[in-house]
């Protein structure tokens, strides 16, 4: 018998498509009326995607749902299904949060723009999608919702092209490396039902334990898991991630930030796990942590070359995602905790910085760093909320990003002592340097837009209006809980994800029937646990070293002179602050706040001007990073799978 429950997932998808054309139709001459259905279609969606907590996370439940009763016959599953185990909940919940927080933080922070019919039509196809990738069994309709994902996020990139016509650039290239990115997904899926004759995961997913990999599955694994990346902004195939970031509304910025790159590292993990189920295989997990630990690094040195907020927020999250891939990418239980925690505290964070970067644009009119400062006086809220978001991704406790850094640092030193593979060690060292490198870049922010003399436009500044204030203040009190409450996140909401990845027996019991999973050689899997507690002393001395190469970083860095200073000559005013001030003339900082590690950016020059080299800002460029990127996971996969 169908409890009441197994129809949520289904509802509240076709909730928010359905309210997305009532938008369209009845919204566009009422503003009451379009947010109203906005903002109802969203609370219903968290509020039925939350309660699928008691049954599939408090009483283990796999939700199976069959569109039109098209249950399985034969042995064959012919109609499309939505399965809802741990993993797909786990990141169908992370989607709920950011939908809601955003539409609350849109009635004010979008009031200023035209068409905001459009805008919430879009807004809602956007979560509507990315919450029915998450939620379907089915390889294709997988494949729908990205399409659908795809588009919708185009048309929010450009929607402020009338202010902002590089908004129209940052949505073209979303469009042809999105586009390319779909295409790779439909070729894998073509090819997987050509192998399998079918469409529905669970299903794919034991006829392939028990047939093995063939030349065909091997090219749909390299385009699907190619084409997965694109979606999740990894390098080599992040290039469209910094201008969609930077020129969408914040509130949309959130949702790309806080959704659409989760929801291509939950088609890697599906894929991965559970479809092909090759991360037992050393090179597959290797490879993994390579792009992680890649995108890791170069992510965050792009960050700390901005001068736009955000835009350093953007390169932030290709940089965060790579912790997540590389943690998942380790192929351990740890390595799981580690990288879905991860994601869960990079969807509360950054969504927070974006809102926070939003209401900086809402009260001032610009996020460029080089145009702000002393904000602090005049926006103590969206400050503290900055700080609370800035500390939280650079891992600093008692917030939410320590905690899972840690279990990433853990897993990462774990993998290379039982591997004795010296390139892990390597990889652990480079997740802790661009955790420093993250410290580093938000202190920069911190001095140039919220502390320091504030410029004279910025006089008459206030603080945002209370409806942008509350998602804040709410996402700031989660990244606090989290940090605290790390235990039970990481038993009740991270455990079952955890789980249904490192064991799909029941996954395709659920949807095939009792017993499919182990005729075709998918046995039941056992696993452990064990973390070091966030209170250790080591996590002290740790805390303590990053402050300090920080510190010492700013220092050396603020040190140095950036051309010849001007000193004041007889009778001018300064002369008679010469004892005081050392002969200098009084004058604004030679170092702008934006550019507080100018000296860092030029002992690396050789560095940044490769890289500068390499994101030309031109489309076919990064196409051709794409082909590349496809080339080498392709050669890849026949040369180590096969």
């Amino acid at each position: 018998m169908i409890q009441f429950y197994e129809h949520f997932p289904v509802i509240s998808v076709m909730g928010l498509f359905l309210a997305a054309f009532l938008v369209e139709i009845f919204g566009n001459k009422n503003k009451t009326i379009r947010y109203g259905i906005s903002l109802i279609a969203c609370l219903a969606a968290a509020a039925m995607t939350l309660y699928l907590i008691i049954p599939v996370f408090r009483d283990g439940k796999i939700i199976s749902y069959w569109m039109g009763g098209w249950a399985p016959e034969g042995g064959y599953a012919f109609g499309i299904g939505y399965e809802i185990d741990g993993l797909g909940l786990f990141f169908g919940i992370l989607t709920s949060i950011t939908f809601l927080m955003s539409v609350i933080f849109s009635k004010r922070y979008m009031e200023r723009d035209a068409h905001l019919g459009h805008y919430y039509t879009l807004f809602l196809m956007l979560a509507g999608s990315v919450l029915g990738l998450v939620f379907t069994g089915d390889v294709f309709n997988l494949f729908i919702m990205i399409e659908i994902m795809t588009f919708a996020a185009v048309a929010l990139t450009a929607f402020r092209h009338g202010k902002h016509p590089e908004a129209l650039e940052g949505a073209f290239k979303y469009l042809v490396l999105g586009s390319i990115g779909s295409s790779l997904t439909l070729l894998g899926v073509a090819l997987l039902y050509l192998s399998t004759h079918t469409l529905n995961m669970a299903q794919i997913s034991a006829l392939l334990s028990s047939q093995g990999f063939k030349p065909t599955t091997l090219f749909a694994f390299a385009m699907m898991l190619s084409g997965l990346a694109v979606k999740s902004f990894v390098v080599p195939f992040h290039t469209p991630a910094a201008d969609a970031y930077a020129t969408a509304p914040a509130s949309v910025s959130t949702l790309f930030s806080g959704m659409v790159n989760k929801a291509g590292i939950y088609g890697m993990i599906r894929l991965t796990y559970i479809l092909f189920r090759v991360m037992d295989r050393e090179s597959v997990m290797l490879l993994l942590a390579l792009i992680g630990a890649l995108t890791m690094f170069v992510g965050v040195t792009m960050a700390l070359a901005q001068h736009d907020f955000k835009r350093l927020l953007a390169f932030h999250s290709i940089s965060q995602i790579g912790y997540v891939l590389m943690s998942v990418g380790l192929g351990s239980v740890l390595g799981l905790y580690g990288g879905l925690f991860h994601a869960l505290n990079h969807t509360l964070f950054k969504g927070l910085l974006f809102l926070t970067a939003g209401a900086v644009y809402y009260a001032t009119g610009t996020t460029n760093l080089d145009k702000l400062g002393g904000l602090a006086k005049r926006m103590p809220a969206t400050t503290a909320c900055f700080l609370v978001g800035a500390f939280a991704i650079s891992g600093i406790p008692p917030f939410n990003g320590f905690a899972s850094k840690w279990l990433i640092y853990q897993a990462a030193y774990e993998k290379a002592v039982q591997s004795g593979n010296f390139v892990y060690v390597i990889i652990t060292i480079t997740a802790l340097l661009v955790s420093v490198m993250t410290l580093a870049s938000f202190i920069k922010v911190t001095s140039a837009a919220f502390l320091g003399q504030q410029p004279a436009s910025l006089k008459e500044v206030k603080e945002v209006p209370f409806s942008m204030q509350l998602p804040m203040f709410i996402m700031s009190a989660l990244c606090l809980i989290c940090g605290l409450l790390y235990r039970p996140v990481l038993t009740y909401l991270v455990g079952p994800a955890v789980s249904a990845a490192m064991d799909p027996s029941a996954y395709i019991d659920t949807m095939m029937g009792s017993g499919y999973a182990i005729t075709h050689g998918v046995l039941p899997s056992s696993m452990g646990f064990a973390m070091i507690s966030a209170w250790d002393p080591r996590f002290w001395l740790l805390l303590f070293i990053i402050v300090t190469c920080a510190v010492t970083l700013v220092a050396v860095s603020d040190a140095r002179t950036r051309g010849p200073v001007s000193l004041p000559q007889p009778g001018e005013t300064d002369a008679k602050h010469a004892t005081f001030f050392g002969g200098e003339k009084s004058t604004h900082s030679h170092v702008s706040g934006s550019d507080l590690f100018w000296g860092f950016k030029k002992d690396l020059k050789g560095y940044f001007h490769v890289i500068g080299d390499l994101h030309s800002g031109r489309t076919n460029d990064y196409a051709l990073w794409v082909v590349l990127g496809v080339t080498v996971i392709m050669l890849f996969t026949f040369i180590f799978l096969s």
